[in-house]
């Protein structure tokens, strides 16, 4: 019992581990109830409150020079593309559409050609939303009816890397219609 004792001594002398941890706890509890407190604020706010507080943070940062190419209601998947783009871990690839339109779609440094169709059906899926237009796309039908050319090369291989078909950082990527097989 005496060892014990002796142990639990620290080098400042008298004062156990038993008495700091009592200390510790002495100090830590009005804290807790202060962060108790705060809960029961913040639970409070109506859910529209928080929606409007949050929606205007958002717009404060979307006016940051880093990310003013992006949509007043962005979503945290497109935020965190435009900051891996400007560290250089992503792409953007610019989807030519047949009625000229261009849609720059950002995937990752090594993504491959099915990441390239997930990334367009996301783009697609988001202005959809932002805009109000067409409820449902078959992606079944658009990549039986529709494949992507680059320099003449269709991207058939799903698996293939976009590096490996000679894509880089702002290259043109085409939406072609495929000639039927008669």
């Amino acid at each position: 019992m005496m060892m014990e004792e002796q142990s639990q001594e620290t080098a400042g002398g008298g004062h156990t581990v038993k008495d700091e941890e009592v200390e510790r706890e002495n100090l830590t509890a009005p804290d807790a109830e202060e962060g108790e407190e705060e809960e029961e604020d913040e639970e409070a706010l109506p859910h529209s409150e928080i929606l409007d507080i949050f929606e205007e943070g958002l717009a404060r940062l979307v006016q940051d020079p880093l990310l003013c190419d992006l949509p007043i209601q962005v979503t945290l998947e497109e935020v965190n593309s435009q900051i891996a783009l400007e560290y250089g871990q992503a792409m953007t690839v610019r989807v030519l559409k047949a009625d000229g339109e261009i849609m720059p779609i950002v995937v990752v440094q090594n993504a491959t050609v099915l990441d390239l169709k997930k990334a367009i059906r996301r783009f697609m899926e988001l202005k959809q939303q932002r805009e109000g237009g067409v409820k449902h796309i078959s992606w079944r039908y658009v990549w039986r009816t529709y494949s992507l050319v680059f320099q003449g090369e269709k991207l058939e291989d799903d698996k293939m890397r976009l590096k490996d078909y000679g894509i880089r950082n702002r290259d043109e990527v085409t939406f072609m219609k495929r000639l039927r097989k008669k």
